[in-house]
């Protein structure tokens, strides 16, 4: 055999081994965990969550199937997820004590370990698209409040009224929240509660994972309060090395166990599964000290586990092979 064929053979063998892992991608979606129950529920309701979550699965994964990136994946489902008044993000948002919407988003490159986020925001029609702007335009990796909304009409991101994000349904939450306060229940915002964050995890033809958040934050929450979702470590994380991870949950408790890190370390480190690593976070860390919620995570092999310790979780995901899976309950 000449040395000529022999390069010949070894070209076509990188190029179908190329090929080979280059076409494995995988992509997840949540809408949120919480109390969410079946007899409260309609079937309508029901119908009407799965057709969102399913169009922006789809939307996220024919980015993956053309060879778009991870990032580009995450944002276009979030913004579908923002678009929808279904969920406690963009549109959906819920509202705080000051009778306002207050926005919170992140996006991370699995790649480069850039992430970008903003918080406290009010005016940005779709918040994961001003924290990618963030991410890939400046220095920083937060902004938050009136800096964070003139840095995104500076770099042409859509900005609306206020207005645009209120619903009659979190009119009325915000309502039975006060009035809950008043007759001193305390854990109104904790008990029978949905946290209605949406987020999405992805892994493109490159090889790169990413992860994204979104979310209106906490009925009734106080004095500009933040939760985990723009906050890099504790509900988004990415890294090429181990996973991608989005969760949604009781955020304070999300932050102080910096669980998407968490879950990627004991991946990377450890050499855990993502389901054994998911479980152990939720079930051994947070639940049994009172923090309650979901995650959903892909690695770089592109497995997905979607695990939550409440009673349901709004979530999809779709592998490789394009099987997919729309679930709410257990």
């Amino acid at each position: 055999m000449t040395t000529f064929f022999k390069f010949l053979m070894y070209l076509t063998f990188v190029t179908m081994l190329h090929k080979t892992t280059a076409q494995k991608i995988a992509f997840a979606i949540h809408g949120g965990a919480g109390t969410i129950l079946r007899q409260n529920i309609s079937e309508q309701q029901e119908k009407e969550i799965k057709e969102d979550l399913y169009k922006a699965l789809k939307a996220g994964y024919e980015i993956l199937e053309k060879g778009g990136t991870a990032l580009d994946a995450i944002e276009i489902a979030i913004r579908i997820l923002e678009d929808s008044p279904l969920f406690n993000a963009g549109k959906g948002s819920v509202i705080a004590a000051n009778g306002k919407i207050e926005m919170d988003a992140s996006i991370m490159d699995g790649k480069t370990l850039r992430a970008g986020s903003v918080a406290g925001v009010r005016t940005i029609k779709n918040p994961i698209t001003a924290a990618r702007a963030v991410m890939e335009k400046s220095k920083h990796v937060m902004l938050t409040g009136k800096g964070a909304e003139e840095f995104a009409e500076m770099h042409g991101i859509e900005i609306t009224d206020p207005s645009y994000f209120f619903i009659n349904k979190r009119i009325e939450q915000l309502k039975e929240a006060k009035e809950s306060e008043w007759r001193g229940d305390n854990n109104i915002l904790y008990n029978d509660h949905k946290y209605g964050t949406v987020g999405a995890v992805a892994l493109d033809k490159y090889g790169n994972l990413a992860a994204g958040t979104s979310t209106g934050g906490m009925t009734n929450k106080k004095f500009g309060r933040v939760g985990d979702s723009p906050i890099i470590g504790a509900g988004t994380y990415a890294d090429n090395r181990s996973c991608a991870v989005s969760c949604t949950g009781h955020g304070e408790y999300f932050i102080r166990y910096t669980v998407a890190r968490t879950v990627a370390a004991l991946v990377e480190y450890k050499r855990w599964s993502l389901k054994k690593a998911l479980h152990y976070v939720l079930f051994e860390e947070l639940l049994p000290n009172g923090g309650r919620g979901g995650i959903i995570a892909v690695d770089k092999n592109g497995n997905i586990s979607t695990q939550f310790n409440t009673e349901g979780m709004y979530r999809a995901w779709i592998d490789h092979k394009g099987n997919y899976e729309i679930k709410i309950y257990e």
